[in-house]
């Protein structure tokens, strides 16, 4: 009787592993239906911007505070002529003889469009009885419109 009673249970626990493994089975890949799992929407607010003023510095009006009204008018023909996108990248010089101010704009590069402006890179020379300098900068021009000073750096020619 004990005999028997051995077989009767290791054929019950064979039953038990496996419907164990059938469900294991079953419960891992055996349906076919998809899961959906909803996540509440959570309001998410809008990134900080990351400039703290809301000034922008000035853009610069001419190559230099020793040029007259003439003079900046001058130079300002030679840039507009320089930069223009359909020119020939030559440089171009400027003079007023009244005021012994001359100098050369000179293009950098080539036109690139920015904010939809084209723009463009330049190398410029003031000579006058106060010095020399040069001025590299940006000048860009929206469509249609006068070319603007964007920025500018003045050094002087060593003596």
């Amino acid at each position: 009787m004990r005999r028997g009673a051995c077989k009767v249970g290791s054929v019950t626990l064979g039953l038990v592993v496996a419907a164990s493994a059938l469900g294991s089975v079953l419960a891992s890949g055996g349906c076919s239906q998809p899961l959906i799992m909803f996540t509440p929407q959570v309001d998410v607010a809008p990134p900080e911007p990351e400039s703290t003023g809301s000034i922008e510095p000035a853009a610069p009006k001419n190559f230099g505070s020793d040029l007259s009204g003439e003079d900046w008018r001058r130079a300002k023909a030679a840039l507009s002529v320089a930069l223009d996108p359909q020119g020939n990248g030559q440089p171009v010089k400027w003079d007023n003889p009244d005021s012994g101010m001359r100098g050369m704009v000179n293009p950098t590069g080539l036109p690139f469009v920015k904010n939809d402006e084209i723009c463009r890179g330049f190398l410029a020379s003031v000579i006058g009885p106060s010095g020399n300098r040069f001025v590299r900068g940006t000048g860009c021009r929206p469509s249609g419109g006068a070319w603007e000073l964007k920025s500018l750096k003045t050094t002087t020619k060593p003596g």
